[in-house]
């Protein structure tokens, strides 16, 4: 039978999958960046750069859970990863309406879509390869130390609507503290997206926010407020005996930085960050994948923000940084897929030669990353 049922003394029946909820999976690397990063071997092997357990499936009936425990190699640490427990339900009539509501843990991680910063191309890249200095608050700033409820309904199959509010909720603390600071209230994120399906074809357009005021490492004071507004797009189309997948997000982020600017550590009270990422992938024949990026980060020019530091640093105070990632993937068998990732810069954290004041160039960053993933 499909599902296996439980008496209860206290209320209905139970429905569980007869299916295992416990699966895994691992990856591996190789990081090569053209210059060697100072006081660090270049050639950096990873075994395993991740390690994680999955418990997800049904938990009760109309309730399922997605849950991720990771290992991750390079901080030696075993801790909990994206969580995502959903109640799901549906009316009829004759417009099908699935609704529901979430609880988790990265603002955008219950998303449907591969547009978004949770679930974003690249799906992998390597823990050892530097990255810029810049980075929206919506694109990982606030994962797994958040906890957030919403609701969510998707009308017809055509337009999806969520709105969630998240809580400060660090990992390793039993509250907030003047030593992490914390989200002052609560911060809204908004989701909303049309989409359409045809016989060879698949587009969704939509637009998501979060907006969010925080206290840096207080808990009382001045506060730094971030609002993030989003739009994205995902068309997918049979080409040939294969399928092409294209994607695109790009991201404005509003700060003020009431409390940053009064401790001296941004040059402006306000700053914006503007971030577009585009990306396509090309999938022949099923074992086989190829993908291409462009990504472009910019924003204000602040030199307390962006400080001069070798690598990481930025000498002009500006956070610009450009280029793009192509990848080949090969999947010889259908849980295990072994890849090779370049990532090249046209500028990197606003300059391309000599851009951290320490005399390294955007294109020594350059990272040729093979990776091998797999899961079971």
């Amino acid at each position: 039978t499909p599902l296996v049922h439980k008496a209860s003394t206290n209320g209905g029946r139970l429905s569980l999958s007869p299916l295992s909820m416990f699966s895994a999976m691992a990856t591996a690397g190789v990081t090569h960046t053209k210059d060697d990063l100072p006081d660090t071997q270049n050639d950096a092997v990873a075994l395993p750069q991740e390690l994680s357990g999955f418990i997800a499936g049904r938990i009760a009936s109309n309730v399922g859970l997605f849950s991720q425990f990771t290992y991750a190699g390079a901080d030696g640490a075993f801790g909990i990863d994206n969580v995502d427990i959903r109640f799901a339900n549906t009316a009829g009539g004759s417009t099908e309406v699935i609704y529901g509501l979430t609880l988790n843990n990265n603002p955008s991680i219950q998303d449907l879509w591969n547009t978004t910063p949770g679930w974003g191309f690249p799906f992998i890249g390597s823990d050892a390869a530097p990255g810029g200095a810049a980075s929206t608050v919506i694109d990982g700033a606030l994962s797994q130390n958040v906890l957030g409820a919403g609701a969510y309904a998707m009308v017809g199959n055509l337009v999806y609507g969520e709105f969630s509010v998240y809580r400060s909720a660090f990992q390793g603390a039993a509250a907030p503290s003047s030593e992490t600071g914390a989200i002052h209230g609560v911060a809204p994120y908004w989701r909303l997206a049309l989409q359409k399906e045809w016989e060879h074809q698949y587009l969704m357009v939509g637009t998501f926010g979060l907006h969010t005021s925080v206290f840096p490492d207080v808990l009382s004071g001045p506060r730094d407020t971030y609002s993030d507004v989003g739009v994205d797009a995902q068309f997918e189309s049979k080409v040939g005996a294969g399928n092409v997948v294209v994607r695109g997000a790009w991201i404005h982020e509003n700060q003020t930085l009431d409390a940053t600017f009064a401790a001296g550590g941004s040059g402006n009270a306000s700053n914006t960050l503007k971030v577009l990422r585009f990306n396509a992938s090309y999938y022949p024949k099923q074992w086989l994948g190829i993908s291409g990026g462009y990504f472009d980060t910019r924003g204000s020019t602040d030199a307390g923000f962006y400080a001069p530091n070798p690598v990481d640093g930025s000498a002009s105070g500006n956070p610009k940084t450009n280029g793009f990632v192509g990848e080949v993937d090969f999947n010889p068998w259908e849980n295990t897929r072994l890849g090779l990732q370049y990532t090249g810069y046209s500028n990197f954290n606003g300059g391309k030669t000599d851009y951290d004041g320490s005399g390294r160039n955007a294109s020594g960053n350059n990272t040729l990353f093979a990776f091998a993933w797999l899961a079971f």
